[in-house]
């Protein structure tokens, strides 16, 4: 069962730091040197001061960005910068976006989650990690006591029964706003009714839980948990280190989206044009419709098929498009036997497995390097400064299939799915050592 709770989270005192927007930050992992730079010079009291905190030249075992972080996050306490809400609650959140000119608005709530270990009950990664991230993760963890930024959960939820509780109360009262470097709007409103938690969380009580992002943190909070176990500092199952801080949305809420995400190809060893392209691809696949200059009319072929093997390619030296279709999937059992045929269909499986790590080393030579872009306006405005060889506009992996593969601990390629727009830093902290 997917063990929630209501907390009393840590909450910035507007009064004493001003604007909401001016002290929110994006999660660590989308952070580059000149953002994190807008954000230190945007206000003294910015969560970036803590989420991602700049190395120094003299720092050492003893001083650095983890122990500054955890300095300022003391200091701020002390100061009534940041307060500790007196009642436990559950968060409402609402993020309102715009992608490709279209807006959604998407709505979930925040609270504890019961860590457990992957495999061992009802929450499901379906990311792979890496050890550099778990590695600095950690060491803010255990620097701080807190958890700065929440994970990304969904669950299923056709019938919207687990928020259905909630959703009287962001008509009642005003929530607190913040606009966000991307424009994106984010609304928090604080629910404090015993009854309608209750319902909550006795709703969700039987549903798994797919982690959508932060699956790093996640595995950070279990080392986390082990270590002060270790340290004799979890008297019991309900200390706050047995919980992480994740914001819950259904997979049926109208505004949660997964976007492509394109391949920009480098690393080939000749310039590709089309022609030579469709003969390498020629043995499997069929070049459905060619579009000259035109990626849009490619890309809008790709959307209108719908299916996972339906990619669009992009040539950079003669600046011409096709589209090409996967035409025996069989292919696939003889590159990936160890994986199920859910995750042997992903068109990211599919993309790399069969055309960029077979047909373009076999065919083409070299070795192919991605880069990673999600709107067209970025694969378009790439190709036209010419910092790539290939473009390759791929399917958006769905929501089943994230389902599917991850109920059944697979984990999906690097770069399967990304869930736009990221959950802010700075709206609700968790204290891992305090109720």
């Amino acid at each position: 069962m997917a063990d929630i709770r209501a907390f009393r989270g840590f909450r910035y005192d507007l009064g004493h730091v001003g604007a909401l927007s001016d002290v929110v930050a994006p999660p660590y992992d989308v952070i580059d040197s000149a953002l994190q730079q807008q954000l230190y010079d945007r206000s003294p009291f910015n969560a970036i001061r803590l989420e991602l905190t700049r190395a120094e030249p003299a720092d050492d075992d003893s001083h650095n960005k983890y122990t500054r972080a955890a300095n300022t996050l003391r200091a701020w306490l002390a100061a009534n910068v940041i307060r500790q809400d007196t009642a436990r609650g559950l968060y409402v959140y609402e993020q309102e976006y715009k992608v490709e000119g279209e807006t959604f608005v998407r709505r979930g709530f925040m609270a504890r989650l019961r860590l457990e270990p992957f495999g061992r009950g009802k929450v499901f990664p379906h990311e792979q990690t890496m050890s550099g991230p778990k590695e600095d993760r950690l060491k803010l963890f255990t620097a701080t006591g807190f958890n700065l930024s929440p994970l990304f959960g969904l669950y299923p939820d056709a019938d919207g029964e687990v928020f259905a509780p909630l959703e009287p109360f962001t008509r009642s009262g005003p929530p607190i706003v913040a606009r966000d470097h991307l424009g994106v709007i984010h609304r928090l409103w604080s629910v404090t009714d015993s009854a309608t938690i209750s319902k909550v969380i006795g709703s969700m009580g039987p549903k798994p839980v797919y982690i959508a992002d932060g699956h790093h943190r996640y595995e950070t909070g279990l080392k986390y948990l082990e270590d002060r176990r270790a340290a004799g500092e979890v008297p019991d199952d309900e200390a706050p280190a047995n919980f992480c801080l994740m914001m819950l949305v259904g997979m049926s809420d109208p505004g949660l989206i997964i976007l492509p995400t394109h391949r920009l190809v480098s690393g080939l060893s000749s310039d590709l044009t089309v022609t030579q392209l469709e003969s390498a691809l020629a043995e499997h696949f069929d070049i459905v419709e060619g579009t000259g200059t035109n990626p849009q009319a490619a890309w809008d072929h790709v959307q209108m098929d719908g299916a996972q093997s339906v990619f669009g390619f992009g040539t950079v030296a003669d600046d011409q498009w096709i589209v090409a279709k996967l035409r025996d999937p069989a292919v696939m059992e003889e590159l990936a036997p160890d994986h199920s045929e859910e995750w042997r269909g992903l068109g990211v499986s599919v993309l790399h497995k069969l055309i960029l790590d077979r047909l373009l080393r076999e065919k083409i030579g070299g070795t192919p390097v991605c880069k990673y872009v999600h709107l067209m306006s970025e694969v378009m405005d790439r190709v036209t400064k010419q910092e790539c060889q290939l473009a390759c506009l791929v399917p958006p992996t769905t929501m089943t299939l994230v389902e599917r593969i991850a109920g059944h601990g697979e984990k999906m390629p690097p770069k399967s799915t990304y869930f736009y727009p990221k959950m802010l830093t700075g709206l609700v902290f968790n204290s891992l050592k305090k109720d």
